[in-house]
This record gives structure tokens, C-alpha cells and sequence, in this order.
């Protein structure tokens, strides 16, 4: 095992992890929070396995973007950013989600079990400067959908905040 299986491993450790923080939280803002750390961790699996471009844009676009506009997303609209028990689920409900993702994951693992099982696969990645190429040349039309769609969720997300919600006393009270 060598130092960098070592840090890939803690890295892919720290992301999972923190990714199932992510989900199981009931505070909307520490999932956001966690989702930074899993983010970040993935990144360092990235920069482990010698992508810094990919590391790079993970940082940048999800870890800077996305996240931030989860973030942003939150404190405009109403939703409830402490504890909330309308985020409670009950138990059977979890119990299914764990068996689905173990399922999930263990079709998965033998999937690639039988794909590639114990031998060893040569990658033969291009440069950063082919996979940018490739990103900002063949690429960027969806990397710039992908922008406007951030943007128009941004723009929802102001819109919805400034619609009036009717509360049950102004429906008692017979106001529209």
C-alpha cells in the first residue's frame, strides 16, 4: 500500500462520511455544511489520483457555486433553517433507504467486481491542458446551461421569497 492509497482512502473516508452527515442531518444549513466537507474531501480524491483540473473545477463549481446557492437558496426562501420536525421521517421509512442504498452499493461493488475483479487497470488519462481543452472547447455549451440554470434557480429562489404565504389566520380572518 503505498502513501498515496493511504491518502485516497482517508479522503474517500472523510467524503463518505460526511456525505452521510449530509443526509442524515436534520438542520438545513449542517447538511449544506457537511455537503462542503464531502465536496472538499472529493476533491482531494481528485488531486490524489492527479486530476488537478477536475480538483479544481470540483472546487470551484460545486464546492464554491453550487453549495453557496444552496446556502443562498435557504436564507431567501422560508424554508426552516434550524431543527425542524418536518424533516422527520419515520422508521420504517429509513429502514427502506438503508436496504435500497446497501442494495444500491452492493450491486454496484459486484458490478465492478466482475468488470475488472483483482487485475489492475492502466489509466491512460490525458493532460490537464486536453481535458481543459475539452471542457471549454467541445463542452461549453452545457457548462454554460448549467450556469444559466443556477441562475434562473437564483432568480426562483428571490421570486419565491417574496411571495406572500396565507397563513390560517388570514384565512380566519378572510383576507386574500
Amino acid at each position: 500500500m503505498t502513501t498515496y492509497d493511504v491518502l485516497f482512502t482517508i479522503a474517500g473516508v472523510i467524503s463518505a462520511g460526511s456525505g452521510i452527515l449530509a443526509v442524515g442531518t436534520k438542520h438545513l444549513v449542517h447538511a449544506a455544511l457537511w455537503l462542503v466537507v464531502s465536496l472538499t474531501a472529493l476533491c482531494g480524491c481528485y488531486l490524489v489520483l492527479g486530476a488537478e483540473l477536475v480538483a479544481l473545477v470540483q472546487l470551484l463549481v460545486y464546492v464554491g457555486a453550487v453549495v453557496v446557492l444552496v446556502l443562498f437558496a435557504l436564507m431567501l426562501t422560508r424554508a426552516p433553517i434550524g431543527r425542524s420536525h418536518d424533516h422527520d421521517t419515520s422508521l420504517l421509512q429509513r429502514a427502506a433507504a438503508l436496504v435500497v442504498g446497501a442494495a444500491t452499493a452492493a450491486l454496484l461493488a459486484a458490478v465492478l467486481v466482475a468488470a475488472f475483479g483483482t487485475q489492475t487497470v492502466a489509466i491512460h488519462g490525458g493532460t490537464s491542458q486536453q481535458l481543459a481543452t475539452q471542457l471549454f472547447g467541445t463542452w461549453v455549451w452545457p457548462f454554460e446551461l448549467l450556469s444559466a440554470l443556477l441562475l434562473v434557480a437564483l432568480v426562483a429562489a428571490l421570486a419565491l421569497s417574496r411571495l406572500r404565504i396565507r397563513t390560517r389566520a388570514d384565512v380566519e380572518a378572510g383576507q386574500s
